[in-house]
């Protein structure tokens, strides 16, 4: 008899530690995954018995919650809801959310630590739970502006205030609208999310901070920072001016984009190779400063590096060339294994506007409660300073030249200044190039930095260029800020 009790005893006792073992698993370990399950119908009600904090800009909502007189109670609607498609984000029945929505979510939610008070106090009072709004650093200005200069084609603008990392201006295209994702009936939500997966341009994807491309010419900008900064050579060291160029310990060879020399004679300098847009030159000097060199410095701006603003943006690449030199001569010019994300290459010409001070990008002001009281606000700060303001200085003078007589001018505005940079970056045998421009205006007081990409040839093939797609559409944003 106390044998068979000390086997149920053991039973039960196992049959007790599954229990708590499990238990303590779901309540605990899981419970974050169970409240995120899109099929969670429990949470679903409760995130919309909650009316949403808005997302404003300038004061004005782009993003709120309004009664919707059925079961969940609110309605998220969305203000011109394509044109801040890319900064939003959306908040669905059954597909999540993305974008600010999904970033500062416990937040808007009223879900923040900061927040629990007053939710409770809510509760007890009889009033309705209310999130917090969140105010945005977007000028509407820029914002349309660059809505409007990208148009049809596949790309990106993102524009940054040089002194405080205010973004200005977050454009992707092709857009949607998330005001169809919003609705309260999750067969038309999945059905219009399917349709937004599968179309052309991949519209869901923000490619100001998630697309990444090969940054080409823009990246010279990196490569003659080094050169000053960490090589120590002054900016009319020559390299030799060759029309075609034999990759070390390759038989692949590169040219400039003319298929001639970078300008006359025998020998060119880094000067007139930035102000020109020239590959060959570029190539020499990355090979002659060798990986650390650049690889520092694209470090210093930034690639490699985690960032949030506060979505979580992409890490541009310039991954080692350490013992293969043909790979840092393809680098050196933003070709081979170079990404940026439209993002970091704004971030590029920012810094350069800024003395040589990077300030880290960022998309929001304040946060506040319901009773306006403020939870959080952001103020400017470093995010790295990869020049002395003397090399800063001489690189400005060289995206001046640039746009004044070298390989930019369609960024030229009458009675303004311009710094810029382009870049046409190839991706392959046959394929369509990715089109750049980068600069910031005016050039003696910058007041705006802006970075452009155009995916896709914008139709061209392989015959449309920086200067010719996306200085265009820079110039119109910049005109546009300047102009207010």
């Amino acid at each position: 008899m106390t044998r068979e009790l000390k086997r149920v005893s053991i039973v039960v006792v196992l049959m007790f530690v599954t229990l708590f073992v499990s238990s303590t698993t779901i309540q605990f370990f899981q419970a974050s995954n169970l409240a995120d399950n899109p099929r969670n119908a429990r949470t679903i009600y409760a995130s919309y018995d909650v009316q949403r904090g808005s997302i404003l800009v300038q004061g004005q909502p782009i993003a709120e919650s309004v009664p919707s007189g059925d079961e969940y109670k609110y309605q998220r609607v969305y203000t011109n809801g394509p044109l801040y498609s890319a900064v939003t984000g959306y908040y669905t029945l059954g597909q999540g959310s993305t974008g600010i929505e999904q970033s500062l979510n416990d937040y808007l939610s009223g879900t923040s630590s900061s927040q629990f008070l007053d939710y409770l106090n809510r509760i007890i009072t009889g009033q309705n739970p209310q999130g917090a709004s969140v105010s945005l650093t977007i000028d509407p200005v820029a914002q349309q502006a660059a809505y409007d200069a990208l148009g049809d084609l596949q790309g990106a603008v993102v524009a940054i205030e040089p002194s405080t990392g205010r973004i200005l201006a977050m454009v992707s295209k092709p857009d949607y609208d998330p005001n169809a994702l919003a609705v309260h009936d999750t067969k038309a939500v999945d059905d219009t999310y399917q349709q937004l997966l599968q179309a052309a341009g991949d519209p869901l994807i923000n490619k100001t901070i998630d697309d990444l491309n090969p940054p080409g010419s823009t990246f010279k900008i990196v490569t003659t920072a080094a050169a000053l900064q960490n090589a120590g050579l002054p900016v009319d060291h020559t390299l030799e001016n060759t029309a075609r160029y034999q990759l070390p310990g390759s038989d692949q060879t590169v040219s400039n984009a003319g298929g001639g020399t970078c300008g006359g004679g025998d020998q060119v300098s880094i000067a007139t190779a930035f102000i020109l847009s020239c590959n060959i030159p570029m190539a020499e000097l990355g090979v002659e400063m060798g990986d650390k060199d650049l690889g520092d410095m694209a470090n210093a701006f930034g690639f490699g590096k985690e960032l949030t603003v506060p979505m979580d943006v992409a890490a541009s690449q310039f991954p080692s060339t350490a013992g293969d030199d043909a790979q840092l001569a393809l680098q050196s010019f933003g070709q081979g294994s170079d990404v940026a994300t439209p993002l970091q290459i704004a971030m590029l010409s920012a810094g350069v506007a800024n003395g040589g001070k990077i300030m880290t990008p960022n998309l929001v002001d304040s946060i506040n409660a319901p009773d306006l009281s403020s939870l959080q606000s952001f103020q400017p700060k470093e995010f790295a300073t990869p020049m002395t303001s003397d090399t800063a200085s001489t690189i400005s003078q060289l995206m001046v030249e640039a746009v004044q007589s070298g390989a930019a001018t369609n960024a030229r505005i009458d009675g303004t200044s311009v710094a810029g940079k382009t870049g046409t970056a190839e991706n392959g045998d046959g394929d369509p190039y990715t089109l750049w421009f980068t600069g910031y205006a005016p050039a003696d007081n910058p007041r705006i930095a802006v970075a452009v990409v155009v995916e896709n040839g914008g139709g061209q093939g392989q015959s449309g260029t920086g200067n010719s797609l996306a200085a265009p559409i820079a110039k119109q944003v910049l005109e546009a800020v300047l102009n207010k």
